[in-house]
């Protein structure tokens, strides 16, 4: 039996920490299980390769965004779930890449920063505000939130199953693909 899916972007948005990567693996491995074509480009993986070089200045995180739009944008068209999770902290730039990519979903992964800050497990929050990372996203440098996100993901009031739940409803929802 041939799995029928559509591609689409699945654009997963969050300060660090607030369960963006948690998420996308969980939903890339529902969809494995049941046969999808999935691809998953999380921020960390993608500027160690695509984006080796670039800094952390606002041109320089436009330019990693516009780059990872682009490679899901591709796949996106040749029917693949593209699981994209990273910060992108600026409207313009997700709204410049949702016009790229034709089937485009937003799931903002919503946490205070408080929460993000307790799991931060790599100490990134910590050192920012020590003054060791500069224009650190949610310290010293803007997130700005999704105007009217798809899926809104709240970690610090809902489960992880949960908010899995939610993102593999909504594309249910949205005929990307029949479970």
């Amino acid at each position: 039996m041939e799995i029928k899916q559509r591609g689409v972007t699945v654009w997963f948005t969050g300060l660090s920490g607030a369960g963006k990567t948690t998420i996308s693996h969980l939903v890339e491995k529902e969809l494995r299980t049941q046969g999808y074509k999935v691809e998953v480009l999380d921020g960390d993986v993608v500027r160690k390769n695509l984006s080796k070089g670039l800094g952390f200045s606002k041109e320089d995180r436009e330019e990693n965004i516009r780059r990872i739009g682009f490679v899901a944008h591709l796949l996106t068209r040749n029917n693949v779930i593209v699981l994209v999770s990273v910060i992108a902290p600026y409207q313009n730039i997700r709204e410049e890449v949702r016009q790229m990519i034709e089937n485009f979903v937003e799931v903002y992964v919503n946490a205070p920063l408080e929460v993000c800050e307790q799991r931060d497990v790599k100490y990134l929050y910590k050192k920012a505000r020590a003054g060791l990372i500069k224009n650190f996203t949610g310290i010293d440098d803007p997130y700005e939130p999704p105007s009217n996100p798809e899926v809104e993901c709240r970690t610090d009031q809902e489960s992880v199953t949960e908010s899995v739940k939610k993102v593999l409803d909504k594309l249910e929802m949205l005929g990307y693909f029949v479970q």
